[in-house]
């Protein structure tokens, strides 16, 4: 288990539901607060930016990802994208403040050293980070070094990948590391998404695992957590009709809600595992199951035979198991057609 802001994360815990807000605010701090508003009244857990420098981030020549040029154009360059998507350090700790006011935790997904210190320096519970630097081991440390709880998506990456990543962190001494599993594609194809793997996750490194979706709509988050998933990050939008790169990819305010409202109907029905009757069904029991009744009147010193027992409901009385050792015995007392049997009828 790993514990973040008082909330244990890992097997058998609750699952930690993350809606990712990321860039969908398009550099606009009214519609940041607002993506926590949506957040917050749809019960997620956390709601999740990203703090970026774009110089730091990017080269002048950094293309596009595909996805990005069918969202927003070819015609600039993947810095110039960015800085249209940067919102400043104090904006960050306004929506930090503001998070706090709305009683939802607050994370932002560094993607260099100085915005890790920024929202280091905002007293984050946890670090969250991208795929993109899974193989970016001395800033993986640098994170890990702050001594909070890692969440690591893993999007694009192979196990040796994961490995490396995950020793680097441990190497600074930091062992509260969660793994999430990931397909880097925005929206991804439910058949690329390969969720098997969160258990193979665990069972290789030992830790919570959970699932970051990029895929639309809520299937496949709500399937993982049935498979297990500890943590769900998903895209939000205010609109997915939104100019920007990954406002197609995330849920509008009401499919968000659908979503928490699904994982914890799916954590109530995944119980404790012991195959045992439910109290509610103790009624149903008694009406649909089935006791061994008389096939026909059998006077008093009826040696029974099968053929004068069968089984009908209600399920009141002896259970249908135990034909074999009623057959043989004498009956005690006169039992009418359809009566059902009690032990002691007969002898």
């Amino acid at each position: 288990m790993v514990s973040i802001a008082g909330r244990s994360i890992g097997s058998g815990g609750p699952c930690f539901i993350v809606a990712e807000a990321g860039v969908n605010h398009n550099g606009d701090l009214d519609m940041a607060r607002r993506l926590v508003d949506v957040a917050k009244e749809a019960g997620a857990d956390a709601v999740k930016f990203q703090t970026f420098d774009p110089e730091r981030l990017a080269t002048a020549r950094a293309p596009k990802a595909i996805y990005q040029v069918q969202t927003t154009g070819g015609d600039e360059s993947q810095r110039d994208m960015l800085r249209r998507l940067a919102l400043s350090p104090d904006a960050y700790r306004q929506l930090s403040a503001y998070c706090r006011q709305r009683g939802i935790l607050f994370l932002s997904t560094p993607f260099d050293e100085a915005s890790a210190d920024v929202v280091g320096a905002l007293d984050v519970p946890a670090f969250k980070i991208a795929s993109g630097d899974v193989t970016n081991l001395p800033f993986l440390a640098h994170v890990a070094r702050k001594g909070r709880p890692v969440i690591l998506s893993t999007g694009m990456s192979t196990w040796m990948d994961v490995e490396r990543a995950v020793q680097a962190i441990y190497a600074t001494g930091n062992r509260d590391l969660i793994l999430l599993h990931c397909v880097s594609n925005y929206p991804t194809e439910t058949s690329d998404v390969n969720l098997r793997a969160m258990r193979n996750m665990a069972a290789v490194f030992g830790l919570p695992v959970g699932y970051s979706d990029h895929t639309m709509g809520v299937d496949v988050a709500l399937a993982a957590v049935a498979l297990g998933a500890c943590v769900i990050e998903k895209h939000i939008t205010l609109d997915q009709s939104l100019p920007g790169p990954d406002h197609r990819a995330s849920l509008e305010p009401a499919n968000l809600a659908a979503l928490v409202r699904g994982i914890r109907a799916i954590e109530a029905s995944l119980g404790h595992g012991r195959k045992e009757p439910a109290a509610s069904e103790a009624n149903t029991a008694t009406v649909a199951r089935k006791s061994v009744v008389a096939a026909h009147d059998l006077p008093v010193g009826t040696v029974l035979t099968r053929d004068d027992l069968v089984a009908k409901r209600p399920g009141t009385g002896i259970p249908p198991g135990e034909l074999d050792r009623i057959v043989g015995r004498q009956v005690r007392r006169p039992l009418a057609a359809d009566e059902l049997l009690a032990w002691e009828d007969v002898g």
